[in-house]
């Protein structure tokens, strides 16, 4: 994968979609990310690893449509993850952003990160969601309206080489599907981290 890309697609199988997102940039409050790691999540009885494989509940119900709206969510009591809602229309699927390089808003970024290098201020997760300072009141905003509070852009450019492993975290049946994408050789990319399996006592 190394070509443009014009105007992203959402509405397709999310493995794919999320594999054009990679390049493609992701601007809140002042501050823009290039998107370089990724993790694509399916739905309803098809991704044992996804917050919709059970169906709809409060939670996931914003998984199933309309694609382009931002999924956010906190994870462990500790942060927030974002996700951009794919397609179709409610078929449930949705692509966790993992992490990304600071493309502009650089100062605002280090503020919100207060004593990260550059490299690390959207390596994870949390991280990203910190610098672009995103959480719960942005829940369902349409990535894609000018006037949003959140914007994803294009892939401005061609991209390197794509890889592909299992998602970082992910644990039980869901543990092996290699949906996490990310561009080869770029140092803003997290490290691989297998679920940890919680033993009771």
């Amino acid at each position: 994968m190394g070509e443009q890309t014009g105007r992203v697609r959402l509405d397709g199988p999310v493995q794919d979609v999320a594999q054009s997102l990679l390049g493609c940039t992701i601007e809140a409050a002042g501050v823009r990310v290039r998107l370089t790691e990724i993790e694509a999540y399916a739905g309803e009885g098809e991704d044992p690893g996804s917050h919709a494989h059970r169906g709809r509940t409060p939670r996931s119900e914003i998984m199933f449509g309309p694609p382009g709206r931002l999924y956010v969510y906190f994870s462990y009591g500790m942060h927030w993850c974002a996700n951009v809602v794919t397609g179709p229309d409610g078929r449930a699927s949705a692509v966790l952003l993992r992490g990304g390089e600071v493309v502009q808003g650089l100062e605002l970024a280090r503020v919100r990160r207060p004593g990260a290098i550059d490299r690390d201020l959207c390596r994870g997760p949390a991280r990203l969601t910190r610098a672009l300072n995103l959480d719960g009141a942005v829940l369902g905003v349409d990535l894609l309206a000018p006037t949003s509070p959140v914007r994803l852009g294009d892939r401005a450019g061609p991209v390197g080489p794509v890889a592909t492993g299992p998602r970082v975290g992910v644990s039980g049946a869901g543990a092996a599907t290699a949906w996490r994408f990310w561009l080869e050789g770029e140092p803003t990319v997290s490290p691989y981290r297998a679920a940890v399996r919680k033993v009771r006592p």
